[in-house]
C-alpha cells in the first residue's frame, strides 16, 4: 500500500478500509449484489444490500425548515440537541453529577476532543489492542500516539490484570492518563463488558495514582441489545473516585442511521460544576480551531424526535426491528462458525465480528478470489454483518473456517 512522511506524520497513501471497500463495488458493478459479499461497510444494510435509512428519521427530517439548514449551530450545539443527547444517552438512568454536552461530528469529534484536551503532544492514550484504527490516526494526527493493553486473556475474558499493568505504567511517569474504552458493541470485535468487566474497572481505575479520564465510546450503544440492558452499566460509574472524569463519545450518526448528517457528541459526567465548566470552555475551543461547529439541520432533528414522546416511540420502534435483525445475523455468524469449528473473538453484538487469524492478509486475499470481501486486522479478520444478510453471514462464515482450517 505505501505511505507517505508529511510533518513528522506517516500517512497511507489509501485507506484501507475504502481500498477493499473500493473493490468490493467494482466486483458488484461487474457482478451484481447477489453474487457479492461486501462484508466491509460498517453501516447498516438491509437484507436486499440497500442502506437502512429510518422512515420515522426521514419524517421528522422533513419537518424542517429551510432556516433549519442553512443557519449557524452553536459551537456547542442548539439547546434541544444537548438536551436530547442527555436523554438518549442516560434514558432512565440520570446520573448523579454534573452533564455537559458539546456537539461534534460524529463519534470521531469525540475522540478529537478528548486527546486534545486531556493529554499532552506527546503523551499515549490507553486503549484495548483490539480497537477502531482510527484511534491511532486521530492520535497521530494530533502529536500523540497509542497504548494498548491486551483486551482478552487466553481464556477469552476481559484481561483487567494487563489494565492495572499498563494504567499503572502510564500513572508512574505522568499525572493524568486518558483511557478509552469502547462498549457496549465495540468495534472490531463485538463484545461488551459485564457487570463484573465494569466493578474490575472502577477497582483498578479508582485505585490509580494519577487523575485519569475515562472516554467511553458508546457509539454503538442503541444497537447492542436492549436499551435498559445495556446502560446498566451506567450507575457503576457514580462509584469512581473524584480523580476520576468521565466522558463518553455519542453517535447520533449510529442512532438514527443518518451516517451522512454527521452528528454525535461528547458528553462530560463531572463530580463539580469547575469541572464540567472546564470541560466546556475547552471542547468548545477545540471545536471552534477544527471544525467550527456542527451540522445543524441533525441536530434540529434529534430534538424533534427527543421532545416528542410519540415521534420518539416510533423511532424506537422502527430502531428495534433494524437492531433484532442486526443481533439474528451475529447469532447465526456465530453458530455457523461453531459448527465448523472456528471461534470468532468474544462476541456480544453489534456492526462487527472478528475472527482470530495469524496471516490475516492472506485469508483476506483468498476470500475476495470467491467475491467475499473482509477487512484484514493485525491479528484477525473483521466482517460487518451489519451489512450483509443472513443468509450470506452463513456463506461467509463457512468460506472462512474452511480457509482457517
Amino acid at each position: 500500500m505505501g505511505f507517505v512522511r508529511v510533518n513528522n506524520r506517516t500517512i497511507p497513501k489509501e485507506d484501507k478500509v475504502f481500498a477493499v471497500s473500493g473493490r468490493a463495488k467494482a466486483a458488484i458493478a461487474e457482478k451484481g449484489k447477489e453474487a457479492v459479499i461486501d462484508a466491509t461497510i460498517g453501516s447498516l444494510l438491509d437484507d436486499n444490500g440497500d442502506l437502512v435509512v429510518m422512515s420515522s428519521v426521514m419524517e421528522a427530517i422533513g419537518t424542517l425548515k429551510p432556516a433549519d439548514y442553512a443557519a449557524y449551530a452553536p459551537i456547542a450545539g442548539v439547546p434541544e440537541f444537548k438536551e436530547a443527547v442527555k436523554k438518549a444517552l442516560f434514558d432512565k438512568y440520570t446520573p448523579q453529577g454534573h452533564v455537559a454536552v458539546c456537539a461534534t461530528p460524529g463519534g470521531t469529534g469525540g475522540l478529537t476532543h478528548a486527546m486534545t484536551n486531556y493529554i499532552d503532544v506527546g503523551d499515549e492514550v490507553l486503549t484495548h489492542d483490539w480497537c477502531w484504527a482510527n484511534y491511532k490516526g486521530i492520535a497521530d494526527e494530533h502529536g500523540r500516539s497509542v497504548k494498548t493493553f491486551r483486551f482478552f486473556d487466553e481464556d477469552g475474558n476481559f484481561d483487567s490484570a494487563d489494565l492495572k499493568l499498563k494504567l499503572d505504567e502510564l500513572a508512574s511517569k505522568k499525572d493524568q492518563v486518558l483511557l478509552v474504552i469502547n462498549t457496549p458493541a465495540h468495534n472490531p470485535t463485538g463484545y461488551s463488558l459485564t457487570d463484573q468487566d465494569w466493578d474490575n474497572v472502577i477497582n483498578i481505575v479508582n485505585a490509580a495514582s494519577c487523575k485519569v479520564v475515562l472516554f467511553v465510546d458508546i457509539a454503538y450503544i442503541d444497537f447492542a441489545g436492549e436499551p435498559d440492558e445495556v446502560r446498566s452499566f451506567l450507575p457503576k460509574l457514580e462509584g469512581l473516585g473524584d480523580h476520576v472524569l468521565v466522558l463518553f463519545g455519542y453517535s447520533a450518526s449510529k442512532t438514527l442511521t443518518a451516517y451522512g448528517m454527521r452528528c454525535g457528541a461528547t458528553v462530560c459526567l463531572a463530580k463539580t460544576a469547575e469541572e464540567a465548566e472546564e470541560f466546556t470552555k475547552a471542547v468548545g475551543y477545540t471545536s471552534r480551531s477544527t471544525w467550527s461547529n456542527c451540522n445543524r439541520s441533525a441536530q434540529v432533528v434529534m430534538g424533534k424526535i427527543y421532545s416528542d414522546d410519540a415521534l420518539q416511540k416510533k423511532v424506537d420502534e422502527e430502531r428495534r426491528t433494524y437492531r433484532d435483525m442486526l443481533l439474528e445475523r451475529g447469532k447465526i455468524f456465530e453458530q455457523t462458525l461453531r459448527e465448523n469449528g472456528v471461534k470468532s473473538v468474544p462476541f456480544t453484538a453489534g456492526f462487527f465480528i472478528t475472527i482470530p487469524s495469524d496471516d490475516p492478509a492472506a485469508v483476506c486475499a483468498q476470500l475476495e478470489k470467491q467475491d467475499i470481501f473482509c477487512l484484514a486486522l493485525a491479528k484477525g479478520i473483521r466482517v460487518s454483518i451489519a451489512s450483509i444478510s443472513k443468509e450470506k453471514c452463513v456463506k461467509c462464515a463457512k468460506a472462512i473456517a474452511d480457509l482457517l482450517k
